[in-house]
């Protein structure tokens, strides 16, 4: 705890001394890619309705009637503000350029831009045409491929058990890609209910920012202020009960920046326990994703199948409005946030304590929530008819469709004979 106040002491005096303005211009930064946000939503749903990008009520979905899903639209525009204002700021009014940094030397920063703008496309195309899952997966492998080409790698880790780094070499590339997917799929798997993905996403954006400015990351810390600042402008309207969705053009985009941010902040960690920051920062995405993937293949059904076993549908279940579940998910992920911040910068006793309580806490959710029911119900799931059992029953069917448009054409020929 102390070694945590002293960093915490080193980071802020800046600030109290007013001898740097980089605070200030994290604010600036954040205010603007709110403000533009904000503004970007009205014209947005106009856009969303003209295009079709329109989430339309059905069994699975809890809005009442159509709303826009091109959200992701006004955040991008606010992302892009923001990270505009820093360039401004470097070029004319004397702002510390995040780019120059010993971490960031081997980045080619062109390159992450174009992932990030390549993804946000693919999620707009998506919110428009419904694109088949397979060709959004690839989309997003090639997206993260890029991020990776251009040297933003999770090439080592620090040594747990003596002294140095850990290199991964070539697998750097797949581990990154990987990692990056997964950050994309997390966010657009827990997207759900109204302000759900944006509250936790600014809440882990909100813990990267911390640990970054303990770290002295500033690349880092600037785009997570970004990030922020979108999500707060966009509550504005995603809020329940909300007038316009992210889409998947916002919730691959935040997938995806989410996860930058945290290659940037741990990315040559002197910590080993930095790499559980990004982690437990986005613990309750991945439960429920994880859950997600069991539920689904204990059932015998594709993991892309939609369903309506996520940690909110269950929090709806037990009789929480949408509000109160929104707000009891965001609490959980404020609990694991700070719990990791604790976990990377105490020791001894301090360490244990907030790494009980991170578990303590999700497994409470877990068993509470029956999340792994379906791992014990797997016996009584059957499996579906497949081959020739199939064939039967859609034949069956058809067969029983015929029938009753028949009996249905005979009942008109009698009740036109007996008008007659």
């Amino acid at each position: 705890m102390r070694l945590l106040l002293m960093k915490a002491l080193v980071v802020f005096r800046p600030l109290l001394n007013g001898a740097a303005l980089t605070w200030l211009h994290y604010c600036i930064v954040a205010a603007v890619a709110c403000v533009v946000t904000m503004a970007l939503v009205p014209p947005v749903k106009k856009l969303a309705f003209l295009v079709d990008a329109v989430d339309y009520p059905n069994a699975r979905r809890v809005n009442k009637k159509p709303v826009a899903r091109f959200g992701g639209v006004a955040m991008f525009g606010g992302l892009a503000a923001g990270l505009f204002t820093i360039w401004v700021g470097a070029q004319f009014f004397g702002w510390h350029y995040p780019l120059h940094s010993p971490v960031s030397r081997n980045i080619w920063y062109p390159g992450v831009v174009l992932g990030v703008v390549l993804i946000f496309l693919i999620g707009a195309a998506d919110d428009i045409w419904d694109l088949r899952p397979r060709h959004k997966l690839l989309g997003q492998i090639v997206a993260a491929s890029i991020v990776a080409a251009s040297g933003l790698l999770l090439s080592d880790m620090h040594n747990p058990i003596g002294p140095g780094f850990v290199d991964f070499g070539i697998f750097a590339y797949p581990i990154t890609v990987f990692y990056l997917v997964a950050f994309m799929n997390v966010i657009n798997l827990i997207d759900g209910l109204d302000g759900l993905a944006s509250g936790i996403t600014a809440i882990s954006a909100l813990t990267m920012f911390i640990f970054a400015t303990l770290t002295f990351r500033v690349d880092a810390a600037f785009l997570a202020v970004g990030l922020i600042g979108i999500c707060l402008g966009f509550l504005r309207y995603n809020f329940n009960p909300a007038s316009i969705f992210m889409g998947d053009s916002g919730s691959l985009l935040l997938g995806m920046s989410l996860g930058i941010v945290s290659l940037f902040a741990t990315t040559r960690s002197a910590l080993f326990v930095s790499l559980f920051v990004p982690i437990l920062v986005a613990g309750v995405p991945i439960i429920d994703t994880a859950s997600a993937i069991i539920r689904r293949l204990r059932a015998h059904r594709p993991i892309q199948q939609a369903d309506n076993g996520h940690i909110h549908h269950q929090l709806l279940r037990e009789g929480f409005s949408q509000r109160k579940t929104v707000l009891i998910m965001w609490l959980w992920t404020a609990i694991l946030a700070v719990s990791a911040i604790f976990i990377t910068e105490t020791h001894g006793l301090a360490r244990l304590v907030s790494m009980a309580v991170a578990f303590g806490v999700s497994a409470f959710f877990i068993i509470r929530l029956h999340l792994l029911g379906p791992v014990l119900r797997h016996h009584y799931v059957p499996r579906p008819a497949t081959g020739q059992r199939r064939a039967n029953e859609e034949f069956n069917k058809a067969a029983d469709r015929i029938s009753a448009t028949q009996a249905e054409d005979e009942l008109q020929d009698d009740e036109s004979c007996n008008s007659r």
